[in-house]
C-alpha cells in the first residue's frame, strides 16, 4: 500500500508529503458532472456503487495519497427524521429545522449500521477496490456544524438562531448537542469497522464561536466522539475553518492531526496544536485557479513551513471550489510529491 498518508497521521517518516483535497471527488470534474446528469447529489449517496465509483474517480485521475468518501456531513440528520433538500443554487435546506425542546425530543437516535447502510456498503466497494494500495477516509459532520444547520435550516452567515439557542435555552442546546454526538460517535465507528482507514470530523462552521464558547457548548462533543474513534484504534482528523483562536481548544478536544484554513499560518497553527500532534493543510482553494507559477510558489512556500517535519499532511484549507481546472488539482500533486520528496 501506499502508506505515507497513514504514516504521516502517526507522525512517522514518509518519503514524500502526502496530499489528498478536502471535496477532491465532486463537481469541478468532468466524470461526475456526467453523473450529476443522471442523479441527485442524495441519489448517488443513496447508491453504494454511484458513491464508490465517485470516490474513486480523484484517486484514478489525479495520484492522490488517500480516497475520501463520496457523501454528506447532513447524511445522518435524515433517518433522525429530517426533512433535507439539496435546493439548486442554495445549497442544504432543511425544511423542519429544530427550535424547541419537542422538537430535540422527536430527534431519532439511530443505529448508523441500519440507517446509514448505504454508506457503510459503498465504503466496503471502495475499501475492496483498493485494498492495498490506497488508504479510505471515512468522515463525518461535528456536533455544533449539524446543530447550526438544524437550527438554522440551512447554511447562515451569523447563526443567530444556533447561538440565541444556546444563550437563551441552553438545556434546549445541550439536549440537541448530547444526542448529535451520539449518533456521530456511533456513525463513525460504524465507518471504520465497514473500512475506513482513518476518519475526518468536520467543523465546517466553528468560527463563528469565541474560545470561551466552543469550550462550553462544543468541544465536549467533538471529544466524546474523538475519544470513541481513539478507542477504535484509527487515526483521525480535526477539522474546523476560521479556527485560529480555537486551535488549541479544538486539539484538547482530540485528534491525531488538525486541519489548518488558509487563513492560518502553517507554522503558527502548528504551535498552537501543539506537540504531538500532525497539521493538514492549507493551501487557499482559490489558488488553484492562479497560473501555474503562482501555484508553484504558494506550494512551495506551504511545504518550506512545514520543513519535512513528520505528520504535515498537503491539503486545502478548505474543499476544492467547482469550476477548478482539473489540471491544476493534478498538478498540485505531482508538485507536492516531487518538491518534498526525502
Amino acid at each position: 500500500m501506499n502508506d505515507r498518508f497513514l504514516r504521516a497521521c502517526r507522525l512517522e517518516a514518509v518519503d514524500a508529503t502526502p496530499v489528498w483535497f478536502m471535496r477532491q471527488a465532486g463537481r469541478y470534474m468532468a466524470e461526475y458532472r456526467a453523473m450529476r446528469e443522471k442523479y441527485t447529489l442524495l441519489e448517488i449517496c443513496d447508491r453504494p456503487e454511484a458513491a464508490a465509483e465517485v470516490t474513486l474517480q480523484p484517486v484514478r485521475a489525479f495520484g492522490v495519497d488517500a480516497a475520501i468518501l463520496f457523501a454528506d456531513i447532513l447524511l445522518p440528520l435524515v433517518p433522525m427524521g429530517i426533512k433535507l433538500e439539496f435546493a439548486k443554487g442554495e445549497g442544504p435546506v432543511i425544511h423542519n429545522p429544530v427550535a424547541t425542546a419537542a422538537d430535540v425530543q422527536a430527534l431519532s437516535l439511530i443505529d448508523a449500521r441500519d440507517a446509514l447502510h448505504n454508506v457503510m456498503e459503498a465504503l466496503s466497494i471502495v475499501k475492496r477496490e483498493i485494498a492495498g494500495k490506497t488508504p479510505l477516509i471515512g468522515f463525518a459532520g461535528a456536533p455544533f456544524t449539524l446543530a447550526a444547520y438544524l437550527i438554522e435550516g440551512g447554511s447562515s452567515r451569523s447563526f443567530t438562531k444556533a447561538k440565541r439557542m444556546m444563550y437563551e435555552a441552553p438545556e434546549v442546546w445541550h439536549a440537541l448537542m448530547d444526542k448529535l454526538a451520539t449518533v456521530v460517535s456511533g456513525y463513525l465507528v460504524a465507518q471504520a469497522d465497514a473500512g475506513a482507514d482513518v476518519v475526518q470530523l468536520f467543523d465546517s462552521w466553528v468560527g463563528a464561536l469565541s474560545p470561551e464558547d466552543y469550550a462550553e457548548y462544543a468541544q465536549p462533543y467533538s471529544k466524546r466522539i474523538l475519544d470513541a474513534v481513539k478507542k477504535r484504534g484509527i487515526p483521525s482528523i480535526h477539522f474546523g475553518t476560521e479556527s485560529a483562536t480555537l486551535l488549541h481548544l479544538m486539539s484538547a478536544a482530540g485528534g491525531d492531526v488538525l486541519g489548518l484554513d488558509w487563513r492560518t499560518d502553517l507554522e503558527g497553527g502548528w504551535n498552537s496544536v501543539g506537540k504531538g500532534k500532525g497539521v493538514q493543510g492549507n493551501l487557499d482553494p482559490v489558488v488553484l485557479f492562479a497560473p501555474r507559477p503562482e501555484i508553484e510558489r504558494r506550494v512551495k512556500a506551504i511545504l518550506a513551513k512545514a520543513a519535512n517535519r513528520n505528520g504535515h499532511i498537503f491539503n486545502l484549507g478548505h474543499g476544492i471550489l467547482q469550476q477548478t481546472p482539473e489540471d491544476n488539482v493534478r498538478a498540485v500533486v505531482e508538485m507536492v510529491h516531487e518538491l518534498s520528496a526525502r
